[in-house]
């Protein structure tokens, strides 16, 4: 019996070019945005008032970011703060998340439809700020505490029902009765053996998780007092409130006139979000290749 011939199409030479040339593009044309507005946080304020935006500008100066650093001490604290709160945060919504997600997940949990219409009805239906404001103060008793900053995002329904999805596709049943029949507990069977094959959805949460964590200013705007528990997003609207402020108040006679014409307005705000942005870019890199095994789980059959 004659076997089928497998024929393998492969691009032609200028396809191939056309086809590099298109992703290149398309990757400069992501990457540029960020590049520019490092550019321009290191652009002098008189020639970008004078010249406008420029990719090659006509002087480069560090005076906004010496404006942000005029915060010293409390710069580094909020950094602190929040390189805490993520991290801390993140941990905490992992937990909580997977084991949420793995108990629904398994046909054999008796109530697993009541929890999961328990954390969706959560999506559609929340009870608002001023309740929420009540049971994290006066209930929990959270106010000026960094818990206030970690609990309110911890659990996630959406990204509990992306794992739900994942552990009950990616581990199969007959591994959970292997477990059993070699005497694993419950918790065993999540931790040697559910876990390691769930890499690739925990680091795709665990990157929501650490994003939500880090850019939060809201909820330090709400229950956080203490100049010491500010978070770096929250003091950095607040710089760019005083600024405004100072701006808006131009004609007040108390207001210092040389302080105006040195305040580096555009350049501070691109620097702002150099400062605010620069580290969590630096932290994808470690989650980028169990991005890779997510899309490819599921893609090659033996």
């Amino acid at each position: 019996m004659r076997k089928p011939s497998r024929e393998f199409h492969q691009l032609s030479p200028i396809a191939n070019f056309f086809s590099a040339l298109g992703v290149g593009l398309f990757s400069i044309a992501c990457v540029f945005p960020f590049v520019f507005v490092v550019i321009i946080s290191f652009t002098d304020e008189a020639a970008l008032s004078k010249n406008g935006y420029s990719v090659f500008p006509e002087k480069w100066s560090l005076e906004a970011y010496r404006y942000v650093f005029l915060t010293g001490e409390q710069l580094f604290r909020s950094y602190g703060v929040t390189a805490f709160v993520t991290l801390v945060g993140t941990i905490v919504s992992l937990v909580f998340i997977s084991l949420f997600a793995y108990a629904i997940s398994r046909r054999s949990f008796k109530y697993r439809n009541f929890f999961s219409f328990f954390a969706f009805f959560t999506m559609l239906f929340n009870g608002g700020l001023v309740p929420t404001y009540i049971v994290v103060t006066q209930l929990l008793g959270l106010k000026d505490s960094v818990w206030a900053l970690i609990l309110p995002l911890a659990v996630n329904a959406f990204y509990i029902m992306i794992m739900r999805t994942f552990f009950s596709i990616s581990v199969p049943e007959s591994l959970i009765e292997a477990g059993k029949i070699d005497g694993a507990s419950e918790f065993g069977i999540f931790v040697r053996l559910v876990l390691p094959l769930s890499l690739p959805g925990l680091a795709t949460i665990g990157l929501f998780s650490t994003l939500g964590y880090w850019n939060d200013w809201f909820n330090a705007l709400l229950y956080i007092d203490n100049p010491n528990l500010v978070p770096l997003q929250s003091m950095l609207m607040r710089i760019e409130t005083s600024m405004q402020f100072l701006l808006q108040n131009a004609s007040n006679p108390s207001v210092n006139v040389g302080l105006l014409q040195s305040l580096p307005q555009d350049s501070s705000r691109m620097a702002m979000v150099v400062l605010a942005t620069g580290p969590i870019v630096l932290a994808y890199p470690f989650f980028q290749r169990y991005f890779v095994q997510g899309l490819t789980v599921g893609a090659v059959k033996e």
